[in-house]
């Protein structure tokens, strides 16, 4: 008979991906504790949330983070272009999860296993903002087969952080 593993009983091996996922003014909370618990489980390494009114209610994140944002070191930057050259000064390689006229599917990204990454997810409306397009080393998106164009933030940075794992 099959049976179901728990936390402790499986023997996944614990890593740290020198992946760092930048929230570009990322607002609902449900989507932060999200996005916490996906960086947990695949190993990234920190987040930076970008907002000047980030309203980060720990009780509201932990429902769907259920308690990584305590497991994931992150800091809260106000502006973008704060963040910006703080990821430039630091060498990351900077890559905006954002369907463009220019960007390329996710399976055909080319990432440096010698740099810093920092994978760019953007707005739940409007998406990655300018500044970051149009300072990313590289642009990607998710090819998609419906009709819509996008999805929630959180599945496309679970997408996006797993096939970045896969590259490294």
């Amino acid at each position: 008979m099959q049976e179901q593993l728990t936390h402790e009983n499986t023997n996944f091996s614990q890593q740290t991906f020198p992946i760092t996922v930048v929230c570009d003014c990322i607002h609902f909370q449900p989507n932060i504790g999200s996005i916490f618990r996906i960086s947990e489980a695949l190993g990234v390494e920190k987040i930076i949330l970008i907002g000047e009114d980030l309203a980060l209610t720990p009780r509201k994140i932990n429902k769907t983070s259920r308690n990584t944002h305590t497991l994931v070191p992150y800091n809260v930057i106000p502006k973008a272009a704060e963040a910006l050259d703080y990821l430039q000064s630091h060498n990351y390689q900077i890559i905006a999860l954002e369907i463009t006229n220019k960007s390329i599917p996710l399976q055909k990204l080319t990432v440096s296993r010698d740099t810093k990454i920092a994978l760019v997810i953007g707005n739940e409306i409007s998406g990655v903002s300018p500044l970051f397009l149009e300072n990313a080393d590289q642009t990607t998106h998710i090819e998609m087969f419906g009709k819509n164009s996008s999805m929630n933030v959180a599945q496309a940075t679970g997408i996006a952080l797993y096939e970045l794992i896969n590259k490294l």
